[in-house]
């Protein structure tokens, strides 16, 4: 499956919409969780039938999407399958309880609940987010595929922004073209790789660089009162430079492997 990703432009009503969604998936997914607790004997299609009783019992529930509550309660039976397979094969130390989760930060649509207009992707459901344009490079790319084609859409609420994941049932087809030679390479620490012609690429150390930021972040975290708006936007500047760091090595490592194709 391929993964491709925009950023969503849109107004505040549209990402606060956007945030709602991602509150509904939460309380399913934790209400899946708590079902699993409580009764014993809960298998995955038990959990997948519970999401038509939330969507009674609770009126904001049933604006999401119905594939989307479904994908919901996978969260939750993923965590619990993990959790059952670690007992099984008696993995030692801790074998990951399944916990709730506090700091969900995305919603999953399947084949329903949205529709893809050229440049512009419109949610359909009754949580009220509406049409946004995607910003990208790679809208061409999207439009290529079939709508069949795009089995899942899924939003991400990111540090600084809202993107939009599509993951396309598609075979990539690559044709290497055979130089006859052979090349070694051997990643380390000290350089990020060397090949066996001696030649070397030099580690970048991004977190390095951004160490002395990031700790002064974290001080100016830890002095702000919990539970405090403050609190949250050091929270938030926070994670934002984490952000920063982790596209510097994502776009150095697609660069760096460019070169070698």
């Amino acid at each position: 499956m391929l993964i491709y990703e925009y950023k969503l432009d849109g107004s505040e009503r549209h990402y606060a919409a956007i945030d709602e969604a991602i509150r509904i998936v939460q309380f399913i997914r934790n209400k899946c969780l708590r079902l699993w607790m409580d009764e014993g004997g809960i298998s995955k299609n038990d959990l997948q039938v519970y999401c038509a009783v939330l969507a009674k019992e609770y009126p904001f529930a049933n604006h999401l999407n119905s594939q989307a509550r479904q994908a919901a309660a996978d969260r939750a039976w993923s965590a619990i399958s993990h959790f059952y397979d670690n007992c099984k094969t008696h993995k030692p130390g801790k074998k990951g309880y399944p916990k709730f989760q506090h700091d969900n930060r995305s919603v999953e649509y399947k084949a329903t609940g949205w529709k893809l207009d050229g440049k512009h992707i419109t949610f359909t459901d009754g949580c009220g987010i509406g049409r946004l344009r995607l910003v990208g490079n790679k809208k061409q790319k999207i439009e290529a595929f079939s709508l069949k084609q795009i089995k899942r859409v899924r939003i991400v609420h990111r540090a600084d922004s809202y993107s939009v994941q599509f993951g396309v049932q598609a075979q990539r087809q690559i044709v290497h073209v055979s130089t006859g030679k052979r090349v070694g390479i051997d990643v380390g620490l000290k350089a990020f790789y060397t090949d066996s012609e001696g030649s070397t690429v030099e580690n970048p150390r991004h977190y390095r660089k951004a160490e002395k930021r990031l700790n002064r972040l974290h001080r100016q975290l830890s002095r702000k009162q919990k539970t405090s708006s403050n609190r949250k936007k050091a929270r938030k500047r926070l994670a934002k430079a984490y952000l920063k760091v982790q596209r510097q090595r994502e776009d150095f490592a697609r660069k760096t492997a460019s070169t070698l194709v």
